[in-house]
């Protein structure tokens, strides 16, 4: 159990250029793990946990790496997580798994529009984070603004554990509030650790600074608080362990600062890691007992349980399928078979090793709390593996649905077959990565998150797989959704000698959130065995079948609840096939009646621009149909809000360079699908209607 006690789980998440690979960097180097600090965009390879040439190239984190380091006697699993919205499901499935996370902020731009969204991950999935305070040396750096951008933003409960000593050029060092300590680091890369005292004129600060602390500290710890009450000086070891309780809690979020850049603070971060965040004894996991009914079911960090793990990332590697696996109970072994228990196989591992970025140490066996990669087992995303003895699953992790389209086809006949395996391994690896053939115009449809993901694989194709593709103009994901409850009753009946086919469903459609939670519902309510039980699955399948086609332009159809209240059957025409026709006819019948209409992706834009370009970039959204939903005055900048739609965003990156002269940032990600005005409905049909003509005299020549 000791050895569970002292495993450490943890991610490193924020927002864009925020500092989360340059700080793992540091990591890396003070821990031993490597022997010589190299920076994003620097000329000597680019950091280590961005392995991938492109991510080299564009100083950027594209997919999610793992690595394990040694620090105070403490295993440290790290995950390395994207920025880019893109990318979010790197984040997504590295937290599902992960015990404890860093939130990384820039000490200047605060909490931003990623930040928001990793802390809404983390709280689904219920995990207890510190924040870390990054690029304090930074003009215009304040911590201050920025815990209070955690708590109004985020709703923390933000505890600073350290003051900085100097800000922005100036900054020279923390105090550590707890042991009322002044921490410099020294050295060519900040490697020796000097303590001294608190600076004179800080001490004053500095005591006002520790008592906020143990006051908000009390509040979620009753021992601290009776110390506190008999005007008694709580220990170093009370202090730690009421943080360590009401962090691992998520009652607060501990706050350290530093530069990662400039080799200060890393440590005391790298010391908070291995005191307050979580050991996977502290987590509590919960599974569906699959022979039981689907119960719910604890699966505690025990080494000597059944194992059960989840295999949360694949990766396909030339020799080979690496599942990156989260163990949480019992142990893996190699040469073992196990369960999976999505398809009910048992399966052998074949190699288990640790993971370092790109480099893999093997090893005959993972216990409880470890995170490794597999080799030999076909699985998916998401799976669960478990003792033959056993059968349980995980709970699964949220992805979200790709909001953007390209059309691609090969240059030559010799690409498509190295362009049909890139797809068919990113759609393996990456679940918000989507293909699908088009039949009227013998295009290959790629769906993604945003330009930047399907640009980036795209480039992949063409460097790891030598496949030239042509790429069309980005097209929208719309949706189509009816608008008001119609009632439908359809009748299929065929007959052409020999067994007929006899179906008859009676019922009605009731349109629900297209936002919500499913954009699909099926509701049986026949009474009387009208419809026989063995045929309303096929009902439920048929109006499936029907939902990716809407009647106004062939878009999805969402926000859809089919009640199924009547019907009738036939004793020797009817079966399943005969049901799902019949289901198929009578959803797009009641779908075209109940005024359907055109839904379109919007996304939060967030753009952060010096304050004398403010009118031109509002102008700018605004002509875009976009709405502005707040501003944020920061020194010398602003930051604009808005809510745009995704169809008019296409191209932003160059327009707001030119209007800004370079000087202005932006990101957005998916916020929510809305209706369309009229005469952008109108329009969009229009489109799409021509582009079928075009197909159809293409594919007559």
């Amino acid at each position: 159990m000791n050895r569970i006690y002292n495993i450490r789980n943890i991610g490193i998440s924020a927002h864009i250029d925020a500092g989360k690979t340059t700080l793992t960097e540091r990591i890396l180097y003070y821990a031993g793990r490597i022997h010589r600090m190299q920076e994003v965009k620097g000329k000597d390879g680019g950091a280590t946990m961005d392995y991938m040439e492109l991510e080299r190239e564009r100083g950027i984190t594209i997919t999610s790496a793992a690595t394990t380091i040694e620090w105070l006697g403490k295993q440290i699993n790290i995950i390395d997580t994207p920025g880019h919205v893109d990318f979010t499901v790197e984040v997504e499935r590295s937290l599902r798994v992960l015990d404890g996370a860093i939130l990384v902020l820039c000490a200047v731009g605060g909490v931003q529009s990623q930040s928001i969204t990793v802390d809404r991950q983390m709280r689904r999935y219920r995990v207890p984070r510190i924040a870390f305070i990054n690029k304090m040396d930074r003009v215009g750096a304040d911590p201050v603004r920025v815990i209070d951008e955690l708590e109004t933003k985020l709703g923390q409960v933000a505890v600073p554990m350290q003051l900085p000593i100097g800000l922005g050029g100036d900054f020279a060092g923390v105090v550590d509030l707890m042991r009322m300590q002044a921490l410099y680091f020294e050295g060519p890369t900040g490697e020796e650790v000097r303590v001294a005292e608190v600076p004179a004129p800080m001490r004053e600060e500095a005591d006002r600074a520790r008592h906020g602390m143990l006051d908000t500290l009390s509040l979620y710890n009753d021992d601290l608080m009776e110390i506190m009450l008999e005007g008694r000086e709580p220990t170093e070891e009370q202090i730690d362990q009421a943080v360590r309780l009401a962090t691992i809690n998520r009652d607060i979020t501990p706050v350290f600062l530093g530069s990662a850049y400039q080799n200060k603070g890393v440590q005391a971060l790298l010391d908070a890691i291995t005191r307050y965040l979580p050991s996977p004894i502290d987590r509590v996991t919960f599974a569906c007992d699959n022979a039981n009914d689907g119960a719910e079911i604890t699966i505690t960090a025990d080494a000597d349980g059944p194992l059960v793990a989840m295999a949360f990332k694949i990766v396909d590697e030339p020799f080979g399928q690496v599942t990156y696996t989260r163990v949480y109970q019992g142990e893996i072994r190699k040469g073992k078979q196990y369960r999976i228990a999505r398809s009910g196989q048992n399966q052998r591992i074949g190699r288990l090793f640790r993971l370092h970025a790109d480099k893999r140490e093997d090893v005959d066996a993972a216990a409880a709390g470890d995170i490794v990669g597999i080799m030999g087992i076909e699985c998916v995303s998401g799976d669960t593996l478990c003792d033959p003895s056993i059968n349980v699953s995980l709970e699964n992790m949220h992805c979200p649905e790709p909001v953007i389209s390209i059309a691609i086809s090969p240059e030559r006949n010799a690409d498509r077959e190295p362009m049909s395996k890139a797809i068919n391994r990113f759609t393996k690896e990456d679940p918000t990565f989507h293909s699908r053939f088009d039949e009227e115009t013998g295009e290959t449809i790629l769906s993604g998150m945003g330009e930047l993901h399907l640009e980036v694989y795209v480039e992949r194709m063409r460097r790891e797989y030598k496949a030239n593709v042509i790429v069309g103009q980005p097209k929208v994901q719309y949706r189509e959704a009816p608008t008001v409850e119609t009632a439908y009753n359809y009748k299929h009946k065929k007959q052409t000698g020999g067994a007929g086919q006899y179906a008859h469903v009676v019922g009605k459609l009731v349109p629900i959130d297209p936002n919500g939670e499913e954009v699909y519902e099926f509701e049986n309510q026949v009474t009387g065995g009208r419809v026989p039980t063995e045929y309303i699955p096929s009902v439920d399948k048929g109006f499936q079948m029907a939902r990716p086609q809407g009647p106004l332009a062939g878009y999805e159809v969402v926000g859809v609840k089919m009640i199924l209240e009547d019907g009738s059957s036939h004793a020797v025409d009817s079966s399943d096939l005969a049901f799902q026709i019949c289901a198929r006819a009578a959803f797009r019948e009641v779908v075209r009646d109940a005024k359907p209409v055109i839904l379109e992706p919007i996304m939060k834009v967030e753009v952060e621009t010096p304050t004398q370009f403010q009118g031109s970039v509002t102008g700018d959204l605004a002509s875009r149909r976009g709405l502005i939903t707040g501003t944020e005055m920061k020194p010398n900048a602003v930051v604009i809000l808005a809510e745009v739609p995704l169809a008019n965003m296409f191209g932003y990156s160059t327009d707001l360079r030119s209007q800004t002269q370079g000087q202005a940032t932006f990101s957005m990600e998916f916020a929510c699908y809305r209706r369309t005005p009229a005469n952008i409905q109108e329009e969009i049909i229009e489109r799409v209607r021509k582009d079928k003509d075009r197909s159809k005299v293409g594919a007559k020549k």
